[in-house]
């Protein structure tokens, strides 16, 4: 098994990365594993998927690209019903091992509800357990030439950040996502209060809500701010968005639209479905319309983005409210393979003057990993 420079990186001395700092460089690009795809051909255990569905179906799909076999698929025992998925049978945990004996685990779904967590790291713990990370959306897969191709963006987005805490996170999420191992993820989870309490700081806000779902992240913001204005809830699904429009009835100055966010304004699908993760599509589904964040004229002063991939184009269509308005900013960064980085260098290149913040909340694998970003001074 080949490690790359054998360092593992200590989190507690992340430093920050300055502008041709070649040992900075070199220490964010030190892995202490190797790419997970590569350990995963290389491993000399059977591997057997743990869970069903569409990230199941996009990690087989890679497996079969790079002739990685799969030994099998596995499900919780309260979900497993020995179904067919993909040419094998669904089994329980206990019955590969009473076939196998000693297997390895590649997680291929993902929660926060912390029952389920608590069941995946005590799998980890019985079985050696890698997290392939394949992306919510798109088909780009972080392996070595990933890091090649994208190694300066990645080192100038690490030195923008504005913190430590944020310098660490970005280092733990760019070592998950190469090495697919669990314990760089849970060593950079914390909860949402530090970065409502220390950063975001809401009071007498205009709160502009993209990807509004069913209401939840409203409620969010109202449990966090001193008070407000307005807000505007946006959510493309009209489902959701019928429960959204429900939910908002009784809290003062809310409103809620039917649309999707883009880059510029015109019309879309929604895909079937009324979950988080229902995305806009421009060949199939419910048609919606689709506007931009300036078109809105809603001068934000707080602005909570999570839009199922859209975010890099959302950021286009909100040249002019970002530059005018720098609003407060919470950011969805884990949809596509390179947001946490290429967000971060969008951002600073539209808003000079936002302080850029990297957290890491509760989820296996790396999803809620959000930019919050806030004027200088």
């Amino acid at each position: 098994m080949v490690y790359h420079r054998g360092v593992k990186y200590l989190y507690n001395d992340a430093p920050a990365l300055c502008d041709g700092d070649d040992l900075m460089m070199k220490t964010l690009f030190d892995f202490a594993y190797p790419n997970v795809w590569t350990a995963m051909a290389e491993c000399d255990l059977p591997i057997v998927l743990y869970g069903m569905g569409n990230g199941a179906d996009k990690v087989l799909d890679e497996m079969e690209k790079r002739h990685i076999k799969a030994a099998g698929v596995m499900a919780s025992d309260d979900f497993c019903r020995y179904q067919a998925y993909r040419g094998f049978t669904v089994q329980k945990e206990s019955d590969f091992a009473h076939q196998l004996g000693a297997f390895s685990v590649a997680l291929c779904f993902g929660s926060s509800l912390p029952d389920v967590t608590a069941h995946i790291r005590a799998v980890a713990e019985r079985h050696t357990l890698l997290v392939p990370n394949v992306p919510v959306v798109g088909d780009t897969i972080m392996d070595e030439a990933f890091i090649e191709r994208y190694r300066d963006d990645i080192a100038r987005a690490y030195g923008l950040l504005a913190d430590d805490r944020s310098r660490r996170v970005f280092k733990g999420a760019l070592d998950f996502y190469y090495t697919g191992r669990l314990e760089y993820l849970l060593a950079i989870d914390s909860d949402k209060d530090e970065v409502f309490r220390d950063i975001l700081c809401l009071r007498d806000e205009r709160c502009l809500d993209l990807g509004a779902y069913r209401g939840d992240t409203v409620d969010e913001f109202l449990r966090y701010t001193d008070g407000y204005e307005a807000i505007l809830a946006v959510e493309p699904n009209p489902k959701n968005f019928k429960k959204l429009t429900e939910h908002l009835t009784h809290i003062e100055n809310a409103t809620a639209l039917n649309a999707g966010i883009a880059e510029h304004q015109g019309v879309t699908f929604v895909t079937k479905g009324g979950g988080r993760m229902a995305a806009l599509s421009a060949q199939s589904g419910t048609q919606v319309p689709v506007t931009t964040v300036d078109a809105l004229g809603f001068h934000p002063t707080y602005l909570k983005v999570d839009i199922e991939g859209m975010e890099r184009e959302m950021l286009s269509g909100a040249r002019d409210t970002l530059r005018r308005d720098c609003p407060k900013l919470n950011l969805a960064a884990y949809h596509r393979t390179e947001d946490f980085f290429s967000l971060i260098l969008r951002l600073h290149e539209l808003q000079p003057d936002y302080r850029l913040y990297l957290r890491k909340h509760p989820y296996i694998p790396c999803w809620d990993l959000n930019i919050y970003a806030c004027r200088i001074g």
